[in-house]
């Protein structure tokens, strides 16, 4: 792999103001020229190996923090900010959006966290969620938005947890049908805690149980093999790799205990889905079956949905896949689950875009729906849509059916599968995020007033909808 110039002129600023420096004191604990130094911060100059090590010599840093690429991310989160109605038409094109994370990286985050707070307050003014305290004036953000985020800001993928999942499916045997009994050998003679299968009666509202006093692992009969197989790998996360998951929560400087508790839950997800799929033979399993997702779920012995979670955490650099969102939704179209690779905004509350084909798929349970889509900024993407059941076990838990969608910009659709069953880009559904943010007008699924939109109202005339005439 060709070696990439490494371009930190924001970064390097930054550090330099956080230490009240001007460009010539930095230059003398540098050893290099004030000239150097401003070329540097002006990203008209690449990062060196021997300044890179300077740099971590004289101030203490983790070159990492240096060299680690948000950009990308923080492009695509400040571009669909940037298309909310309450701007207008007065939209910055890539280019601008480029210069301002390069020059005014703070101002462009700052921007981001007000319009995330402006977001969040207008959705609670309008019911959208339930009213909570906010502390210092900013809004608190649910657990399941905290999570969203710090998968979001990671690009949906941890290398410490990558590769200490690597490291520790090292230790047990090659194949997928013997991986069972090893994560349950494991647990019981490694981490010194008893496994019991209870009856459902006993515990008719939980699956799975960990008693820290008693160590002992209870688990609901009527969880499923392949699921249970997972929790195993689960709580192996939890118990023995916890230090990794506080690491990652700590860095990320969470503040809500709800929001800490849950993303370790998540990397603990994240770590059991690691341990079954392992990365390098998962994508590139992947790559040769142009992400089939069944053939994925019976290769490595997981569900349909863990899968889907799965094919969405390949952003590892150097051994990429394709970048996906992963959405789920209920009967009543709340969205219960989101991860995001992608640069599509996915819903955070309430439903989804009625016009998405996701919605369909309950009609047509366990088939796939191809949908290709377009955002109202003109992005395009190929969703591939399906229902998953949750695990049954008694007459009053039937039908638990949800239904999940990939996506991924329409420039890798030809490395799916699917794509060859997909409507062209020509015939593209224009969708919104939802309706209480969709600038949409003459939408025939409008269901709700846009929250910055003045739709017109004209008495002696009707319109597609009732909210505009």
């Amino acid at each position: 792999m060709k070696n990439r110039k490494t371009f930190v002129g924001p970064k390097l600023r930054q550090l330099r103001k956080e230490r009240q420096q001007t460009q010539a004191q930095m230059a003398d604990a540098l050893g290099l020229s004030a000239t150097y130094v401003n070329l540097l911060e002006n990203n008209q100059r690449s990062l060196s190996v021997q300044v890179l090590m300077r740099l971590s010599e004289s101030y203490g840093i983790d070159i990492r923090t240096l060299v680690e690429d948000d950009a990308p991310t923080q492009l695509a989160d400040l571009r669909n900010a940037l298309q909310d109605p309450i701007f207008g038409d007065a939209r910055a094109d890539l280019q601008e959006l480029r210069a301002a994370l390069d020059h005014c990286p703070t101002l462009a985050r700052n921007l981001l966290t007000l319009h995330s707070s402006y977001r969040a307050l207008s959705e609670r003014a309008l019911g959208m969620v339930d009213a909570e305290g906010a502390e210092g004036g900013v809004v608190h953000a649910s657990p399941e938005a905290i999570v969203h985020d710090l998968f979001r800001r990671n690009r949906n993928y941890f290398d410490t947890v990558e590769r200490a999942a690597e490291a520790f499916r090292a230790l047990g045997p090659a194949e997928n049908d013997e991986i069972y009994a090893f994560l349950k050998s494991h647990i019981q003679n490694d981490l010194g805690i008893a496994i019991k299968i209870v009856p459902v009666s006993e515990m008719p509202d939980t699956l799975r149980y960990y008693d820290e006093n008693t160590k002992r692992l209870l688990f609901s009969e009527g969880l499923d093999h392949l699921n249970r197989t997972f929790q195993f790998a689960h709580i192996i996360g939890l118990i023995a790799y916890g230090d990794i998951f506080d690491a990652i929560v700590a860095e990320a400087k969470m503040a809500d205990p709800r929001g800490q508790a849950r993303s370790r839950v998540e990397l603990a997800n994240y770590f059991a889905a690691a341990v079954l799929m392992p990365y390098e033979a998962f994508r590139g399993e992947a790559l040769a079956c142009r992400y089939d997702l069944d053939h994925l779920a019976a290769r490595f012995g997981v569900s349909f949905e863990q899968v889907c979670h799965r094919v969405t955490t390949l952003q590892r650099d150097g051994a990429l896949g394709v970048p996906l969102f992963f959405m789920r939704i209920d009967k009543a179209g709340n969205v219960t689950k989101r991860f995001n690779a992608t640069s599509f905004n996915l819903a955070e509350h309430g439903g989804a875009c009625p016009r998405l084909d996701i919605h369909m798929c309950f009609r047509m349970p366990g088939r796939f729906v191809p949908q290709t889509v377009e955002m109202p900024d003109g992005a395009r993407y190929f969703t591939i849509n399906r229902t998953v059941d949750r695990p049954t076990f008694g007459y009053r838990s039937q039908d638990q059916r949800l239904a999940v969608s990939l996506g991924c910009a329409m420039e890798h659709a030809d490395k799916l599968i699917y794509a060859a069953d997909a409507p062209g880009g020509d015939r593209a559904t224009p969708i919104g995020i939802n309706c209480r943010l969709c600038p949409r007008q003459h939408c025939t699924q409008r269901a709700q007033q846009p929250i910055h939109l003045d739709l017109p109202i004209d008495e002696n005339r009707r319109g597609r909808t009732r909210f505009e005439s």
